[in-house]
């Protein structure tokens, strides 16, 4: 098969994967996930040679490159509107979210959301991705024992936030006790 064919076979089997990737990362952005999906595919087509004969983890690591260009892109333009004042709050639209509104599961969003992003990528490629240790090495660009020992100090630090967020819950009921 020629490089050409086996970008061709890639794009097809892992389109929707690394889209899912990027939308979840992107955070309700939903406008900017196809211009980082299709930045990942003009990256992963100049560098066709290079592509590994199991591609997703791969594509997972330009996507994640693409996306903090796209993030430090966004953090630019949002300065920019907030010095022009032309966003929703100056404007009096901000909406506050009744105290009913909280969606099933933010308090996990909210321990997430404590940890350096550092942490919180290494949690997202297990859990969201479902990829294994080997997998998440590739997509950090870093060896097997460091992937893993990054993922076990996350998940350490993720129970610890945990724990912060619901003091008065017994530590029993966490398998703690």
């Amino acid at each position: 098969m020629s490089n050409d064919e086996i970008f061709a076979a890639a794009y097809r089997e892992h389109y929707w994967a690394v889209s899912r990737y990027v939308a979840r990362r992107l955070d309700g952005r939903t406008s900017e996930v196809e211009e980082v999906v299709a930045e990942v595919f003009t990256v992963a087509w100049r560098r066709r040679d290079d592509l590994p004969a199991a591609p997703l983890p791969w594509l997972y690591g330009v996507a994640r490159n693409c996306l903090a260009n796209a993030v430090r892109g966004y953090g630019r333009s949002r300065r920019l509107v907030d010095r022009l004042g032309n966003d929703d709050t100056a404007h009096g639209r901000h909406i506050e979210a009744g105290p009913g509104a909280e969606s099933p599961g933010a308090w996990v969003h909210d321990a997430l959301a404590r940890l350096s992003p550092a942490d919180q990528e290494v949690l997202r490629l297990t859990a969201w991705e479902e990829l294994g240790v080997d997998e998440v090495a590739v997509v950090l660009g870093c060896g097997r024992r460091a992937a893993s020992m990054r993922l076990h100090r996350a998940r350490r630090r993720l129970r610890a936030e945990i724990d912060r967020m619901s003091p008065t819950t017994p530590a029993k009921e966490h398998g703690h006790g």
